[in-house]
């Protein structure tokens, strides 16, 4: 797969911990092999004559034209794969015509990733510090965030070398450096999240999605969701979307994987909000796998940093170029002329 062979270049170019940090699971690596593994298990039922030499991949989320459907991961962290972090990666999210998460613990102001022009959405991470979840919300619907993506699945890393469990605070393994994560917290703030103020809370409840879209009024994806009973009930307390996601293996080792949980979350949503998956998405079948199981689009992480790490802006422009490349070929070959002829009857197996 040419994603290994892009990752093995990053880790050419990357610091050792930093490489380390980018690939940790919440388990040993087979657990982020089995995300992969099961987007390439669905086989497909491909339509003959359908006219779909030429197909149409643009798509919308939440009311937002996208040239693509393949999205930019939130991912903290970016700043050590390349001085620009988020605002390279806007760039190329900009030019592929695409969206970007942007992580909670971001070391980039959302004025700056802002200013490129991609429209984004900021992935949050609810703190005990109440105060300190409010300052971000405030400060990312001021720089123009168009939705809040509620993160419910908590990550537990696991070192890929010593396979010691880790905190989930990036900054213990020294990914960037000192200060050099929420950007968008003041100084005396930041002190602050140090603390217990700044552990990711664990007492939410459903009732958070109103909470933020009230407080926000933009719309909120919770994202994290593997259960069509969860997936319901998040949309009955306002959710516009879910993400079915495994946070990339990061979250519960042994949870099933987002392709093999994608097709019953959907089916329970019912086109009552918008589907989307993550975790472990590498390549324009996946993609097209994802669409018909009933994904709206869907997010890249890992691929997006590798790209990053060794080329910059550009770098993860080709990543996004290339993944959507291979989506249209696909859909040439399903017999799919637009994303929305991606349906369910096209999966064999899942």
């Amino acid at each position: 797969m040419w994603t290994d062979d892009l990752e093995q270049r990053a880790a050419e170019v990357l610091p050792e911990h930093v490489y380390d940090y980018f690939r940790a699971t919440a388990g040993d690596l087979d657990v982020l092999r089995r995300q992969v593994d099961a987007w390439e298990a669905i086989e497909h039922l491909p339509r003959v004559l359908r006219q779909a030499s030429s197909p149409h991949v643009g798509t919308a989320v939440l009311g937002t034209a996208l040239r693509t459907p393949v999205m930019v991961a939130p991912m903290a962290q970016q700043v050590a794969a390349d001085p620009a972090g988020e605002v390279a990666t806007a760039r190329a999210a900009a030019a592929a015509g695409t969206l970007l998460g942007v992580s909670t613990n971001t070391a980039v102001r959302f004025e700056d990733i802002a200013a490129v022009g991609a429209p984004w959405w900021f992935q949050l991470y609810v703190m005990e510090d109440r105060a300190l979840t409010e300052a971000l919300l405030e400060r990312a619907v001021a720089a123009g965030a168009r939705a809040i993506v509620l993160t419910v699945d908590i990550t537990g890393l696991e070192h890929p070398r010593a396979g010691a469990t880790v905190s989930v605070e990036p900054t213990e393994w020294g990914a960037a450096p000192e200060g050099r994560r929420l950007a968008n917290l003041t100084t005396e703030e930041r002190e602050r999240a140090r603390g217990d103020g700044g552990r990711i809370a664990r007492d939410l409840g459903f009732e958070t999605i109103g909470l933020l879209r009230e407080r926000t009024g933009l719309p909120v994806v919770v994202k994290g969701v593997l259960r069509a009973d969860d997936a319901r009930r998040a949309v009955d307390a306002g959710a516009a979307g879910v993400v079915v996601s495994t946070h990339g293996g990061r979250a519960l080792a042994g949870a099933v994987p987002a392709a093999r949980a994608l097709d019953a979350v959907a089916t329970a949503v019912d086109g009552n909000a918008e589907v989307y998956a993550d975790s472990g998405l590498r390549t324009g079948a996946h993609v097209a796998s994802a669409l018909a199981l009933g994904a709206q689009a869907v997010f890249v992480g890992r691929p997006v940093l590798w790209g990053l790490a060794t080329g910059g802006a550009d770098g993860v422009q080709q990543v996004l170029e290339r993944v959507t490349s291979e989506l249209r070929r696909t859909m040439n070959l399903l017999g799919a002329p637009t994303v929305a002829d991606l349906t369910r009857d096209l999966v064999a197996r899942a």
